[in-house]
């Protein structure tokens, strides 16, 4: 029982530390995967030195540290700058970044966001080493390694359910910590001075959450299951009457554009269609485009937005309550997920200012990363209806963004696209527009329409654009839309680096010693196994998204989906243990390398439940192979507790090489993945028996 709940505490804890933190310092919305790195630094650490005290008061107290830091107005003031400060680097770009022309001034920044990064991350380390050192204690002790192993993957599944239905359920961070402080009372010593020290701590993790909601003035707060959304009214120099915010930050405004005396930029999609009776839009956020269509009658009105919550705010505070009309159908769906099963033809698709700030916590991928790829655009196509017109707005803050947009609708509709720079204004929050599509029907509305030809001439004129043709096309292989071209930005490599400082102070504040030197052969197989394993799970989130969607039902039972792989896995090996390793090795390798010429996306106009056995099939049948493996060499390890620790340093290193996917795609992850396998190959212990 104890394997279970420690095992339930540490993933839940890793996926409540991942939303958390990324929620309150906005850069780890960006960068999840440096919270994920330090998860699994403190449960290796803590595995490779299970012989060592392993009091789970040293992780509450990290945990109390942490939590009372985010609630205190100034220090967590002082965290959240970070964002400001790693985002004067300009790569990848964020929202609400700042930047700086004085070097002495820009590194300055970069030290202190590094610094309080540092801190942020060798925090959470030690939250997990104690967490890590009761694991590894109690696997190593156990005498049924299958058993055992089950047991833990089986906490891992419920843990992680758990974390995803509190999610859905929109659950604040209390009801959170509320489960963690329970599952920690199974932990601690309850005698003595003890209970009241104890009492004090679990106290500080439950209420002090309370107070890192949104400052005074904030109407309603939510937590979504991708995000924290407040709502507020607006002020003087704000469009419209309320403004949600997004972890913190502006995010969109409610806008009655009904008596605006100029072009609404929600209205203009629709003046370049002569009879629109079909419309669709993608992130239709809280319903303002969905606002002006059905005040210009049209009949048939698709909002697809992905975020239940804002949809939500939208039903709640939209003064002329879109989401209520009878001509408008609300999809809560990913938008690419709704270009792979949509079979309506739609006279005008209008892709509303889609963009994300936060990323998923397994991938360097944002959300919104496949909705502007080559191959979404050329499916969105697909979509339009004879004369039918494509309109793209998005705020590229940087030229090469405008760039990629014009050149990705250039090569999707062989024309180069109109396009114009909309300003901030009392009625929407500007940005660029794209008209794209059949431009023969967008230019003859245009030229019959002289207020409309006048304005958008005056725009042209007033902020005029130089789109060049030389930015590279995201495609579902390289999505990254938000940096330049292919390399790893400056803020990963400098994060590898901080990960390497943090990696020497943890070794030596928790008094490991022989980290890497002393490693014989079996250590090395389970580093293999480990960063293989983790490579691998990236490339499924990923390459899964394209065919099911980027939603968080979709990630959530994709780990489930590898956790129950290894469960049969386990079962496959109680039953036939004598499997031949050579055979499993061979399939293992041969289906990562088949995969690599497998585009899932080609399924993806497939039913859903059809295609999510097939995308599932395909993207887990490695994790089966691999589970095999792993516990067949697992089993009769004596020291399974070094033996899991090396594992976890595998996989942390797998999480930091993910990086590389800015540079060569994510396809190649599979080539990576398969000559780790066959490095553990090579490495695979040669002891026989415990």
């Amino acid at each position: 029982m104890q394997i279970f709940l420690i095992s339930f505490l540490g993933l839940f804890l890793e996926m409540l530390l991942i939303r958390w933190i990324g929620t309150e310092i906005r850069i780890f919305a960006y960068l999840q995967n440096s919270i994920l790195v330090a998860c699994f630094l403190g449960l290796g650490i803590g595995c490779l030195t299970s012989r060592k005290p392993a009091s789970l008061r040293r992780s509450l107290m990290s945990l109390g540290l942490l939590i009372i830091l985010m609630s205190v107005p100034v220090t967590r003031s002082l965290f959240a700058k970070t964002s400001e400060l790693l985002s004067v680097i300009g790569d990848p770009v964020i929202w609400y970044n700042v930047t700086s022309n004085n070097l002495s001034q820009t590194l300055f920044f970069v030290v202190l966001g590094l610094a309080l990064s540092y801190f942020i991350l060798t925090t959470v380390t030690n939250i997990f080493v104690p967490i890590g050192r009761k694991l590894g204690r109690l696997m190593s002790d156990h005498p049924r390694t299958i058993w055992a192993y089950s047991i833990n993957i089986a906490g891992s599944l419920v843990g992680t359910q758990a974390f995803v239905l509190l999610s859905s359920l929109y659950q604040p961070p209390v009801t959170w910590f509320a489960m963690v402080a329970f599952l920690y009372t199974f932990f601690l010593t309850w005698t003595g001075l003890n209970r009241l020290i104890n009492v004090a701590l679990l106290a500080i993790i439950v209420f002090a959450p309370l107070f890192t909601g949104p400052a005074t003035g904030f109407i309603q707060t939510i937590w979504s299951p991708y995000q924290k959304l407040a709502v507020r009214t607006t002020t003087d120099s704000e469009p419209g009457q309320y403004v949600i915010t997004v972890n913190n930050v502006g995010y969109q405004s409610i806008i009655d554009s009904t008596n605006s005396p100029v072009f609404s930029q929600y209205d203009l999609p629709l003046l370049l269609h002569p009879n629109p009776k079909s419309f669709l839009i993608v992130g239709a956020g809280a319903g303002n485009d969905a606002a002006a269509a059905a005040r210009r009658k049209v009949a048939s009105i698709t909002a697809v937005e992905i975020d239940p919550g804002v949809i939500s705010l939208g039903r709640s505070y939209h003064p002329q309550k879109p989401y209520d009309s009878p001509t408008v159908r609300i999809v809560n769906d990913d938008a690419r997920a709704f270009f792979s099963s949509a079979t309506q033809k739609y006279d005008i698709i209008s892709f509303g200012l889609l963009d994300s700030h936060t990323t998923t916590s397994m991938t360097n991928a944002r959300l919104d990363h496949y909705v502007y790829t080559q191959e979404s655009l050329a499916r969105a196509r697909s979509l339009l209806a004879e004369g039918g017109v494509l309109v793209l707005s998005f705020e590229a803050q940087k030229p090469y963004i405008t760039n990629r947009m014009a050149k990705v609708l250039r090569d999707t509709f062989g024309q180069s696209p109109i396009v114009f720079r909309i300003p901030p204004g009392p009625y929407g929050w500007g940005g660029i527009m794209f008209i794209s599509g059949n431009l023969s029907t967008a230019y003859k509305q245009i030229a019959g329409n002289p207020h409309l030809s006048a304005y958008i001439a005056s725009l042209q004129k007033e902020y005029p654009l130089t789109i060049s043709q030389d930015s590279q096309v995201a495609t579902d292989d390289w999505p990254y839309i938000y940096l330049d071209q292919p390399r790893i930005p400056t803020l990963y490599l400098l994060l590898i680096a901080l990960f390497l400082i943090i990696l020497a102070r943890t070794c030596l504040h928790w008094q490991v010693t022989g980290l890497f030197s002393q490693w014989d052969r079996s250590h090395w197989h389970f580093f293999f196994l480990g960063a293989a394993f983790l490579l691998l799970e990236v490339q499924n989130i990923s390459k899964a998204s394209v065919a099911l969607g980027n939603t968080w039902q979709v990630n959530a039972i994709i780990v489930s989906s590898v956790l129950i792989m290894i469960l049969l896995a386990n079962l496959t090996v109680a039953k036939f243990p004598k499997l031949s390793l050579n055979l499993l090795y061979s399939l293992l390798i041969t289906i990562c390398l088949s995969l690599y010429f497998v585009d899932l996306a080609s399924f993806a106009h497939l039913p859903y439940l059809t295609k999510a056995v097939i995308v599932g099939a395909l993207t887990t049948m490695p994790m089966f192979f691999s589970g095999i493996i792993f516990i067949r060499s697992f089993s009769p390890i004596s020291a399974k507790d070094t033996a899991l620790g090396a594992n976890l340093i595998g996989a942390l290193v797998g999480a930091l090489l993910q990086s590389i996917t800015f540079l060569i795609g994510i396809k190649a992850l599979l080539l990576i993945v398969a000559f780790f396998y066959i490095l553990s190959w090579l490495h695979y212990p040669t002891v026989k028996s415990t």
